[in-house]
């Protein structure tokens, strides 16, 4: 008897570990999309592709761009019509782009691979959609914890294995897409065979006016965030492409306001959990491409020409610095997740930004030594991994079911966006922030002023976060808790109700 009564339980436990791992690869993978041609461009500048170093950028800047106008329009179809068939159908067009990008013999081809590649960002809303329905609620932090430390780690993967692909004399960046495109296979498999068909499906109509709005304020808004320091931050493309977000995003909020079904149901979207967590994720976005780039520069700097620096190269900046702390995020994952658990997500925000503050705070006082170096990237990765432990749970926390892939969709563009800002900050500062006197004919390089600045305005951030998390999602009216009771078949928004529940108001920490 008691036999007969474990063994159903135990399957399900199973079940639950091989669907969290399907999940994680597939989140994984999508994040290396992201960082992946970071250590190439050079090689694709130089390569038979014949380019300039601003039309390369678009590498990366298409992928960026991309993610920002289909997470959300995939995430809803998802809650919609099936979240595996959309996971399935995403995994497969991340595919075809990565062999798109190692086959591609022109930029204009390569730039349509990472275009595809972006779309695939879907993937992480959807697959915490996926975790809501499938895990157990008592597992559901630690599992939505791991699936989103895999991103931070996917970053840093990307990185090291970029370098070591592109290491030797006769380096072929394609290598690179090539490893994307065995990620990418792996992950769909792993996605077709051990994730289940959801149950929740909403139905009813695509919001298709209010996507094509949204993604056009997305792209007035990344587009000079990513090409403001080749157009020049006070040129007329640059404020006119920001006046234009700012047009265009008035014109989605009134879209949604008198669509019947609408993409965003605006209600959710300045909720106040659901608008921090927002919030945050721009915040953390910016610390984690803050510490890539500011760190891989830096250690990149030729320490006899500059007197600083550590002359090393693509390969030994990203296997000795940038690894361990990609490492650290992913062990620190399940940490979150058990924190998030017993002491609530608002908690588990503000112990990342105490970190993140830290670990910043430390780089800018001493980047001279190799030990600080890794050892603040070490406790920036624990940071980034907290932050993202923190964000989902609060969104699941505050959001019915139908309404799941769209609202992580939208905190998964704000982390994007904090990644853009990041990447541009850094960029800016570096190259306004030059080293006077060179040897005649030698090229541009930042003062070290110019990296004590990024990493203290680094810092700053995720002391913002600290804010957010303490003023954002601070509890009220004694002991609640949010309890998410919208049905899944009902496709109108449902209240959340608040539940009483003694001792519960600190591991809410969301209402």
């Amino acid at each position: 008897m008691s036999h007969a009564s474990t063994a159903p339980a135990a399957a399900g436990h199973r079940n639950e570990t091989v669907i969290v791992f399907a999940l994680s690869l597939a989140a994984m993978v999508v994040s290396m999309m992201q960082t992946l041609p970071v250590p190439i461009l050079g090689l694709i500048r130089n390569d038979r592709l014949g380019t300039s170093t601003a039309n390369v950028s678009w590498v990366t800047t298409a992928t960026l761009l991309s993610a920002a106008v289909f997470t959300p329009l995939l995430g809803r179809f998802g809650d919609q019509h099936g979240k595996k068939p959309t996971l399935v159908a995403v995994l497969g067009i991340m595919v075809a782009g990565s062999v798109i990008a190692a086959l591609a013999s022109s930029l204009p081809l390569l730039i349509v691979g990472r275009v595809l590649q972006g779309a695939a960002t879907a993937i992480f809303p959807l697959a915490l959609s996926v975790l809501r329905e499938e895990v157990r609620p008592q597992k559901l932090p630690g599992a939505m914890a791991l699936v989103s430390g895999t991103l931070a780690f996917g970053s840093g993967l990307a990185l090291v294995a970029t370098g070591l692909l592109t290491s030797g004399p006769d380096a072929d960046y394609r290598n690179a897409f090539w490893m994307a495109t065995g990620f990418a296979v792996l992950a769909l498999l792993a996605v077709v065979f051990l994730v289940p068909a959801t149950r929740h499906k909403t139905g009813g109509r695509t919001d298709f006016l209010g996507a094509l709005t949204l993604g056009i304020a997305l792209l007035l808004l990344l587009l000079p965030i990513s090409q403001g320091h080749e157009w020049g931050w006070a040129s007329g493309r640059t404020l006119g492409s920001f006046a234009g977000a700012v047009v265009m995003g008035a014109v989605w909020v009134l879209t949604e306001l008198k669509v019947r079904e609408p993409l965003v149901d605006m209600r959710m979207f300045v909720h106040r959990p659901v608008l921090m967590a927002n919030l945050a994720g721009i915040l953390v976005g910016f610390g984690m491409f803050a510490n890539f780039l500011g760190v891989s520069y830096l250690v990149q700097m030729p320490k006899a020409v500059t007197g600083y620096g550590f002359d090393a190269s693509i390969l030994r900046a990203s296997v000795e610095f940038l690894l361990p702390g990609a490492i650290v995020s992913l062990l620190a994952s399940p940490i979150g997740g058990r924190l998030v658990r017993h002491r609530g997500p608002r908690v588990v925000l503000g112990l990342a930004a105490v970190l993140g503050a830290a670990g910043f705070a430390w780089l800018g006082l001493d980047h001279g030594h190799t030990a600080s170096v890794i050892g603040a990237g070490l406790i920036v990765g624990a940071a980034v991994s907290f932050g993202y432990a923190a964000m989902p749970a609060v969104i699941m926390a505050s959001v019915p079911h139908h309404q799941s892939g769209i609202a992580n969709g939208i905190n998964s563009i704000s982390r994007s966006t904090g990644s853009a800002i990041g990447s541009a900050v850094v960029t800016t500062i570096l190259a306004s922030k030059t080293i006077e006197h060179l040897p005649a004919g030698a090229p541009a390089l930042p003062a070290e002023s110019g990296f004590t600045l990024t990493f203290g305005i680094a810092a700053i951030s995720f002391a913002l976060v600290g804010l957010v998390s303490w003023l954002g999602l601070r509890t009220h009216q004694g002991h609640r808790t949010v309890e998410v009771t919208a049905s899944a078949a009902d496709s109108t928004p449902s209240p959340l109700k608040v539940v009483a529940q003694p001792d519960a108001a600190d591991k809410a920490g969301v209402v």
